[in-house]
């Protein structure tokens, strides 16, 4: 009787977790990864509680993309078919929601009840990012330049600063991070939105021009439309949601009309120089190969 159990937990377990194994069986660039690491060169945290940490942060990256994908109508997702047109909706939101909850489980192991609270608070303020960047899509509402930022800082900075919060609450450094990797995530929002319309590495992961499909008000979009008082196509491109590639292309010819691309260019330069120079003031330079590497890596060539 207990080996049968054993068995009905085990494929219980199994059921639960297919859309969220499906995609952690087929790895992205582990930008969080490499950055847990490259802070740890600083904060010297033991192995163990590392490898927790990037397990938590992996855990709620990938959980964040399934729900990502529903509510953004993707079809790929790292050139492959996003889980919930394999496994369904219905199913995909509850492997999302028990990843939540499997991470939150993980945080006690580290033995300080402030991990949980850091867990809640900056999953509170992912959400509260992700929220209005879904309200000013539905809406065809855009963001001033600096509203998009706040929420960038709350959406894409949320997991960077999840992963620094906890490295520091388990070490004996008094080093606060957290300026540097607030950097860190709008500089990686700012090009990943400047490469769904100019990579075609993304095209291939995620397909042509995704962002325009989704009506998404992206960075190099909210400077088009800020910059033009005659933006009113570009709105009704996005506010068609167009799968036809003409009409992708043409929207492509606006935004590099207006500058917007290059604009994308100067502020990631700008951003990394300022970036830079904080890291240089925080410490020995020794210590920093591990983030200069992941600034190279962002800069646009």
């Amino acid at each position: 009787m207990a080996n049968v159990q054993q068995k009905q937990t085990l494929d219980q377990n199994k059921v639960i977790s297919a859309p969220l194994d499906y995609l952690l069986s087929f790895p992205g660039k582990d930008i969080r990864g490499q950055l847990i690491s490259s802070f740890n060169e600083w904060l010297q945290i033991p192995e163990e509680k590392l490898s927790l940490i990037k397990r938590v942060v992996e855990l709620l990256h990938t959980a964040s993309l399934l729900i990502d994908d529903i509510q953004d109508s993707s079809q790929l997702r790292r050139g492959l078919p996003v889980a919930h047109n394999i496994f369904g909706v219905a199913q995909t939101i509850n492997s999302a929601n028990y990843a939540y909850f499997k991470a939150q489980s993980e945080l006690h192991k580290i033995g300080d009840p402030r991990a949980v609270e850091i867990f809640t608070e900056e999953l509170l303020r992912l959400h509260k990012g992700q929220g209005m960047d879904l309200y000013w899509r539905d809406s065809l509402t855009c963001p001033t330049e600096e509203e998009y930022l706040e929420m960038v800082s709350n959406k894409t900075g949320g997991l960077f600063r999840l992963a620094i919060k906890l490295m520091q609450l388990c070490s004996a450094s008094e080093k606060d991070c957290v300026p540097l990797v607030e950097y860190l995530g709008i500089i990686f929002q700012i090009r990943d939105d400047y490469q769904n319309l100019q990579s075609e590495k993304y095209i291939e992961n995620k397909g042509f021009g995704e962002d325009l499909t989704e009506g998404k008000f992206s960075f190099p979009i909210i400077h088009s439309i800020r910059s033009n008082s005659d933006s009113f196509q570009l709105i009704n491109i996005l506010k068609q949601k167009s799968e036809d590639t003409t009409v992708k292309l043409y929207a492509i010819k606006l935004l590099e009309s207006t500058g917007s691309f290059e604009f994308c260019r100067q502020r990631i330069a700008q951003l990394t120089t300022q970036a830079r120079s904080l890291l240089m003031e925080m410490g020995d330079p020794s210590q920093t190969a591990g983030i200069q590497g992941i600034l190279a890596f962002l800069e646009l060539k």
